[in-house]
């Protein structure tokens, strides 16, 4: 039997989806090995205004340019109609 890992959250976007990304690294010589790149991941916490209370997103820094950008409202719809978040 398996034991269970509590507490252990996947490296993806919660807002755009990114996740790793599986790439080589290449020596001098030209050898590769498999290697993987992970998202520039950082967690944040907003207030909604519309719904009066605070949410913890784990999202890319790209993903918070974007909120920066169009507003939390706007992004946050956006994710939900692609059936990102609830």
């Amino acid at each position: 039997m398996q034991p269970v890992k509590k507490g252990v959250m996947s490296k993806v976007c919660e807002l755009t989806g990114k996740k790793a990304m599986v790439g080589n690294n290449v020596s001098k010589a030209m050898n590769k090995t498999k290697r993987t790149f992970g998202a520039n991941l950082i967690k944040k916490r907003f207030y909604l205004v519309e719904e009066d209370k605070w949410i913890t997103l784990k999202l890319s820094t790209s993903a918070l340019k974007t909120i920066n950008k169009k507003g939390l409202a706007a992004v946050i719809k956006e994710a939900r109609a692609q059936g990102l978040i609830k």
